[in-house]
C-alpha cells in the first residue's frame, strides 16, 4: 500500500517524528547528501545505529529544516 509521510508504515522512533513534522525522506537525502538506503535505515528500522557523522549530518539538515533532533532519536 502507497502512503505519504510512512501512514501505516513501521517506523522508527526518528521516522515518526519525521513524519510529524512533515518531511520527507527525499528532502533529507537531499540535505544531507546522504544515501537513500541510510535515510531509510534511520527512518524504519530501531535498530539501526548509525556513525557520528551521520547524526551530524541529519542534525544539521533539520535545523536547516526549522527543527531539531536530539539523540534520543538515533538510539543514543
Amino acid at each position: 500500500m502507497f502512503s505519504f509521510f510512512g501512514l501505516n508504515k513501521d517506523r522508527s522512533k526518528f521516522g515518526r517524528y519525521v513524519d510529524r513534522k512533515k518531511i520527507s525522506q527525499i528532502e533529507l537525502e537531499e540535505l544531507t547528501g546522504l544515501s537513500r538506503g541510510t535515510i531509510s535505515k534511520l527512518c524504519n528500522d530501531d535498530n539501526y545505529r548509525p556513525k557520528q557523522s551521520t547524526i551530524s549530518k541529519v542534525k544539521r539538515a533539520m535545523k536547516q529544516l526549522g527543527t531539531e533532533v536530539s539523540d534520543d532519536y538515533f538510539g543514543m
